[in-house]
This record gives structure tokens, sequence and C-alpha cells, in this order.
């Protein structure tokens, strides 16, 4: 930055000299890449169009003079201005930098629709002019021209892609012109049905074929939108008129033709049942058709409009600076540069249309990049910390649901030991029970363990069995020294013992 704004070069020197030229140089660049930025060139276009769009309504209106007097000043800066606008799309059209043959750069530019129409106006103006400079044709010249005119302010709608909100709108209005073309189908088919029959029933006389065409499909497109002239159609209200079914005067026009009221009854029923077909059931499908495509671009709005931007912004990078009608001295520029310097090596861009064979390659090269890239990422996801602390957690509460198990295992198998040890005691009682003579057994039978019992049946039993226990000693006691000075009585086995197991 020393350097280039010279802060360490005397004046009137070689350095400063040096450094002014670096300097010219940076301001040429910077003022160059201003003017071929693709916003400025946008920029410039749109401005320079809405003149090109006020000088031919001047034109058309005020100053377009016949033949004799004509053309005037401001007509022929509108063709100069025109043939500026040809240049441009014949550049776009074939100068381009890919490497293909005309035809299939002609087939490539013709695939824009914008292209399509920017074609349809050139030749509009071509032909209008061409009828304007005779003087037979000159009003045949203004009807072309008027309709050119519609031609190029509807290639407006072009600008408003670049805007968010107004961008996909146009591609919505591009897709309901598709529903309205195939809607006219069955429009069509009403439209002639009811037609023919009510001109075959109220004017069979008439054989003027512009009368036919005009009652039979112009006047009932009308009765869509509501124009339904009763007067030519109910009898009730057909007023009094001097008419003839001669088709000689008819055609003479002498005098109007006569309308035949034989059936006039079935021209009205088919009057309505046309208008609940059309009114009523086509028009509410047009309607849903509508809304479905409407829904359907809404919801993908942003994406919509980021490759409209992207197209838009393409065009305008390829364009030259200057807008029409200057742009001529960028091709007078660019042809006198190409004549004088050697051809510069052409920037390669995507291709278009792949050659034999690398179509596949690039699906496969495709295929395998996907496959990489998932992997990165499902590596990526699993190596982040968070996903190492879900993983630990996981694994964490395995770990304790497998020891929680070991425990329940281990309470199970004490269960068992204290059931098993408890049914051997039970046993080896009963054998020392019938070993002795007597069938009274002289001790008590053994405790049940706690692990057979609930926590809260426990508690109780053991209070109750404490009690038992003393009691039964009295009793026995007692017994003993009763039995000692009487006759042993036979009470029966088990007669004064107590079993908390089985009690409980």
């Amino acid at each position: 930055w020393e350097h280039l704004f010279c802060r360490d070069s005397s004046p009137g020197g070689q350095a400063s000299q040096s450094c002014a030229s670096v300097w010219w140089r940076f301001f040429l660049r910077r003022w160059r890449r201003f003017w071929s930025a693709p916003v400025t060139v946008f920029l410039g276009n749109v401005i320079m169009y809405f003149a090109f769009l006020f000088l031919f309504t001047y034109v058309l209106l005020l100053d377009f003079k016949p033949p004799p007097r004509g053309p005037g000043v401001p007509e022929i800066m509108l063709y100069f201005w025109v043939f500026t606008l040809v240049l441009e799309e014949i550049r776009q059209s074939f100068f381009t930098d890919e490497e293909m043959n005309i035809i299939k750069k002609f087939k490539l530019y013709v695939e824009d629709n914008w292209n399509k129409c920017d074609m349809v106006a050139i030749l509009l103006f071509v032909i209008g002019v061409s009828c304007r400079m005779a003087a037979g044709t000159y009003e045949a010249g203004r009807t072309v021209l008027a309709i050119d005119f519609m031609v190029f302010t509807l290639r407006l709608i072009h600008i408003f892609a670049i805007h968010k909100q107004l961008g996909p709108k146009i591609i919505i209005v591009e897709r309901m012109m598709k529903d309205v073309f195939f809607f006219l189908f069955f429009l069509s088919v009403w439209l002639i049905a009811y037609g023919v029959a009510t001109q075959a029933l109220l004017h069979p006389n008439d054989p003027r074929i512009d009368w036919v065409f005009r009652r039979a499909l112009y006047r009932p497109y009308l009765h869509i939108f509501g124009q339904i002239p009763l007067e030519e159609i109910d009898a009730a209200r057909m007023p009094k008129i001097n008419c003839t079914d001669d088709s000689s005067e008819i055609v003479k026009g002498v005098l109007p033709p006569c309308p035949n009221i034989y059936a006039n009854w079935l021209v009205i029923l088919l009057l309505v049942i046309f208008l609940l077909v059309t009114n009523v059931l086509l028009l509410n499908l047009l309607i849903a058709m509508f809304s479905y495509t409407f829904q359907v671009v809404q919801g993908n709005t942003d994406i919509f409009w980021k490759f409209q931007r992207y197209n838009l912004i393409v065009e305008y990078y390829s364009r030259p600076a200057l807008a029409p009608p200057f742009i001529i001295i960028s091709h007078l520029s660019q042809l006198f540069l190409s004549l004088l310097k050697r051809p510069e090596p052409k920037q390669e861009h995507l291709e278009r249309e792949m050659p034999a064979g690398l179509d596949q390659r690039l699906i496969t090269w495709e295929t395998v990049q996907k496959e990489n890239y998932l992997a990165k990422l499902e590596r990526q996801h699993w190596e982040s910390s968070e996903e190492r602390l879900k993983s630990t957690s996981s694994k964490v509460q395995s770990l304790l649901k497998i020891i929680g198990g070991y425990k329940d295992q281990e309470k199970r198998l004490g269960s068992m030991e204290a059931q098993v040890r408890y049914c051997g005691e039970v046993l080896s009682w009963m054998a020392e029970c019938f070993a002795q003579s007597t069938l009274k057994c002289g001790k008590d039978a053994p405790k049940a363990p706690m692990s057979l019992t609930s926590s809260k049946a426990e508690s109780d039993a053991e209070a109750a069995q404490g009690h038992q226990k003393k009691e039964a000693k009295k009793e026995e006691r007692e017994a003993r020294k009763e039995g000692e000075s009487k006759p042993p009585v036979n009470l029966g086995y088990g007669a004064n013992k107590k079993f908390p197991y089985i009690d409980e």
C-alpha cells in the first residue's frame, strides 16, 4: 500500500512515475471490474431497455408517418437500436466459448424461452418494417409493429427473476399457462357442441360464413363471461323486426335472417346446461389446477428463485459491459481485438453433452464420491463428543441391567436354598418323630426361613410365633408333669404342635 500511494517516492523522480503508472493501472482495473460486474451490466440493460420501450411508444403513437414522408429521425434511431439487439442475439447464439458446432449452439440457444421471445419480437419487427415501407401495406405494418410492441413489453417480465418474491411468480404464471392450455381442450368440446347446435336451431337459413363462425364459436365463448343476448335466443324476448328466410337476400344484406323458434325451448335448455358445465364445473376445475400449481411452486420458492438468479447471473456475466445501442462499441472492439491478437485459449466450462462412455464414467465417479462423503459424515457423526457420551451412557445402562439381573438371580438362588434347607429339616423332624415309640414328638418343628415369606407378613408371624412358642413350652412342661402321674392319653399326631410355615 505504501508503494501504491507513493509514500516513499520523491516527486518528479523515476520512482514517482512508476508509482503513478501502478496507480493508473490499479484504477483502470477497478474501473473495468466495476462496469463488467453482472449487477452493473444488469442495471444498465434494464435502464436502456426502458428507454427503448419509450422510444418505441413515441414512434408508434406520434411519429409513424406514411412512406412518402417517413420514416423520421426517431424511427431511424429505433431501427438502429433493434439492429444492435439483433447483433447481441447473434453473439449469444453463435459466438460462445463452448466447443460445439453451429447447429448445437443454435439448439442450445433456442432452449431458453426468453430467447424464443426475442426471436419472435425481432421477426415481427422485421415484418412490420418491411410492410411499413410500402404505401399499400402501411396499415398492415402498423398492426404488426403494435403486436411487436406487446412482445417487447412482455420481455420485461424477465427482469423480475432477480426479486425473491416476484421471481417464483414467473414460474407460477408459466405453469398456469400450461394448465389453461389443457383446460381449453375440455372447453372447446363443449363450446363447439353448444355453438353448432344453437346455430342449427336458431339460424338454419343463414349461409354467411363469417356470421356462422361468430354465432357458433364467438358468441358461446362470450356466454361464459356473462354476455348472454336473450333477445336473440329467447323467443319471448325477441323484438319484431323485418326479416327474411331467403338466402340470397341475407347474403346481399337486404334483410337480416329470421330466427327459427320451432324448438326454442331446446335452445334455452342447451344454454342452461352449457352454463352449468362451463361456469361451474370447468371453471372450478381450472381454479383447482391453479391452486395445486401455486402450492407446488410456493412450497419450493427458495429453490426456484436460486435457480433463476443463477441463470440470470451467468447470462449477464457473459454479456458485454455496455447496453444496447452502445453495445455495438463492445462488438466492434471484440472484433478488432480478435483480428489483431492471437486466439486466446478458451475457458473450459461444464460440458452440456457428454462424449460416448464419459456419461457412465461420470455417474460411477459421482456414486463413489457420494459413498465416500456419506461414510465421512457417518464417521464424523460417531466421533463427535456427544455421540461418544451417548454410546458410553448406553453401554453403562446395559451393564447396569446385566448386574441387576445377576442380583435378582442371586436372590432367587438364596430363596431356593432356604426352601431346600427347610424341607430337609422338616424331613429329619418327621423321621425322628416316627422313630419314637409314641406319636408325640419331644421337640418343635423347624422354623421356616425368612426368605419364604414377605417382609410384612414375616414381621407379624415372628411376633406371633414367639408368643406361641412360650405357650407351647409351658403346656409341654405341664403335660409331662401330668403324664408322669396319669396314664397317657392318645390325643393324636400333632395335636399340640404348631406349624408356622404351614399355618402361614
